[in-house]
């Protein structure tokens, strides 16, 4: 064999770590838009050096789940309207998919897990443990999308959750006094039925009630200008 790219295989490394970490907490909405994430402090949580504390940084800001200002300084980014709308457009497109999918391949037993992580999206709610709720709330959409058995699609659906989970450091304002298990609890219906479009239509309809409730906490989008003025030629103006 030549090349040489073959390397003995390690365990998991200590930036494969913190980059998980950091990731998970990302998608559970445990990090503020705009928080920034110093590398030192962050090394010493973690109780690793600097070296790979930055690798997992940067890494995440290869993916554009985390942001740099102009200083260099790594941020949890803050998103736009517009990016709320575009990730929630893309989220019914994939999530919907994963729910028709699963309706048709997803067991009894898994969906009975599926029930009992939705059973502990609503304990949360009923204790007023927002974060707890967001946290299992992220768990339910890719459990779900886990069960269409589709590998890709399912990453794809987690890199989205990475991108959005801090708007949902809001929850507690989003949605007291207004969160309704309905449509998760449809969802599970239409899969314990087989019925992929009501799935879809469940997951659909949970997509953009978040976008209704989250869109308040996004950013105004940049100003755009035009980049040249378009100048009449004197010869042709009448």
């Amino acid at each position: 064999m030549t090349g040489g790219w073959a390397r003995p295989i390690q365990r998991e490394t200590l930036h494969e770590r913190a980059y998980r970490a950091v990731r998970d907490a990302l998608a559970e909405g445990r990090l503020r838009p705009g928080e920034p994430l110093p590398l030192r402090p962050l090394s010493i949580q973690f109780d690793i050096s600097v070296t790979p504390m930055r690798e997992a940084l940067l890494r995440l800001v290869s993916e554009r789940a985390l942001a740099t200002d102009p200083r260099g300084a790594v941020t949890v980014p803050i998103l736009t309207r517009s990016q709320i709308e575009e990730i929630g457009r893309i989220r019914v497109d994939l999530e919907g998919r994963g729910a028709a999918e699963a309706a048709l391949l997803a067991t009894p037993d898994e969906i009975d897990a599926l029930q009992a992580t939705q059973d502990e999206v609503a304990a949360s709610h009923a204790a007023a443990d927002y974060a707890g709720a967001v946290r299992n709330n992220s768990r339910f959409h890719l459990q779900l999308c886990g069960l269409a058995r589709s590998p890709i699609l399912l990453e794809l659906v987690e890199a989205l959750w990475v991108r959005c989970g801090p708007i949902l450091w809001h929850a507690a304002s989003a949605r007291e006094g207004r969160w309704s298990a309905a449509p998760h609890l449809d969802a599970i219906a239409a899969l314990r039925a087989r019925d992929a479009p009501r799935a879809r239509a469940a997951i659909t309809h949970d997509v953009t009630r978040w976008v209704r409730d989250y869109s308040v906490f996004a950013a105004e989008d940049p100003v755009q200008l035009n980049a040249e003025p378009q100048v009449r030629n004197a010869r042709n103006t009448p």
